[in-house]
């Protein structure tokens, strides 16, 4: 190798080296220096939002199991629906329910899913249910809830796009969920018809 391509090499590794130890130092500054402000309330750049947003889609992607072969039925959908307004309502709402007031101060905001989950197969809305999502206040519940159950759950999301406030009504009001009971008679009556759009 001649002089002026190892000089050229030994540049570039210099280079990259002192890029990486600057960022690193930055790094550092932003960790112990407090100049990012981490309070909810102040909201995320757009370069931030973009970022986190992109991480968490393509992760759920390609982590998600495909959506089952044999398609729900009524009884499991409306065990779904129960275990939906016991553990999700209060921060994703449903058609005509407003989510709790207090969601309004999480960043990010829970997406109401009677828009959202039109975005989601049914496999990824179940993955997420049961993993959760890193910074968000989207929890893992598959700790203590069954695979049956969180595809109830995933199987009432992905139909509440185009649901009416009536058919959402129908399936009755938020019990106490099982958190492993996928059968469909244990909180309540059953709707008098699949609330499917």
């Amino acid at each position: 190798m001649d002089t002026a391509r190892k000089r050229l090499l030994t540049g570039l590794v210099g280079g990259v080296v002192a890029t990486l130890v600057a960022l690193f130092l930055i790094a550092l500054l932003v960790a112990y220096g407090g100049i990012y402000d981490i309070g909810a309330s102040s909201g995320h750049t757009s370069g931030a939002r973009w970022l986190t947003d992109s991480t968490m889609r393509s992760s759920v992607q390609a982590r998600a199991p495909d959506d089952p072969d044999q398609a729900p039925g009524p009884q499991e959908i409306a065990a779904g629906a129960r275990e939906y307004k016991a553990m999700c309502e209060h921060c994703h709402g449903g058609p005509g329910t407003e989510p709790a007031g207090w969601s309004r101060g999480m960043l990010p905001r829970p997406p109401h899913l009677t828009e959202a989950a039109a975005e989601w197969e049914t496999g990824e809305v179940f993955w997420i249910a049961s993993n959760g999502l890193k910074f968000t206040g989207m929890p893992s519940f598959g700790e203590d809830h069954d695979d049956a159950t969180l595809w109830n759950i995933a199987s009432f999301v992905t139909r509440l796009p185009g649901m009416t406030q009536e058919q959402y009504d129908a399936y009755g009001t938020a019990h106490s969920h099982g958190g492993g009971d996928s059968g469909a008679g244990h909180h309540g009556q059953e709707p008098h018809g699949e609330a499917r759009p």
